[in-house]
């Protein structure tokens, strides 16, 4: 079985297709804050030791936050593995929530050591709600077993 046909055949319900939808919008705004009125709050969560200009980094990212949210909007039939990447995506920015916890950056509200803990806990969340909402996790299944 091609892999096209695993993604005709994952369902998801209501609720699953809710927080889909509320991952979208999020990850639309936040795209568009990467660009423009967040920006300076995005660029400080980037750790010093990355190898490309923090600029390009927060701008880049803002970019690919867009088309992730749009793609969950409007490409129905890789919604599975538009999860997979936004789950991907979501991993890769976690080292930047690690630095922002470690040296100790103020940003988005996040002033105190606790507050950049806490946050810490909710990018598992972001992974797996990306990853549930999108029917990648029986996608990957499914995948598995027909392999």
């Amino acid at each position: 079985m091609c892999a096209n046909r695993f993604m005709e055949t994952i369902k998801t319900n209501n609720f699953q297709k809710a927080v889909r939808i509320t991952l979208s919008l999020f990850m639309i705004f936040a795209g568009i804050g990467h660009l423009t009125f967040s920006r300076a709050e995005f660029l400080a969560q980037v750790p010093d030791w990355v190898p490309l200009g923090k600029d390009f980094i927060v701008l880049a990212s803002g970019v690919v936050e867009m088309l992730l949210g749009l793609a969950l909007f409007f490409r129905r039939q890789q919604i599975p593995r538009i999860g997979l990447l936004l789950g991907i995506f979501f991993l890769l920015v976690f080292p930047g929530n690690i630095a922002q916890y470690l040296n100790g950056t103020d940003a988005f509200g996040l002033d105190t050591d606790v507050m950049r803990l806490i946050r810490l806990f909710f990018q598992p969340i972001l992974i797996f709600c990306a990853l549930w909402s999108t029917g990648a996790i029986a996608f990957l299944r499914m995948k598995k077993k027909h392999s």
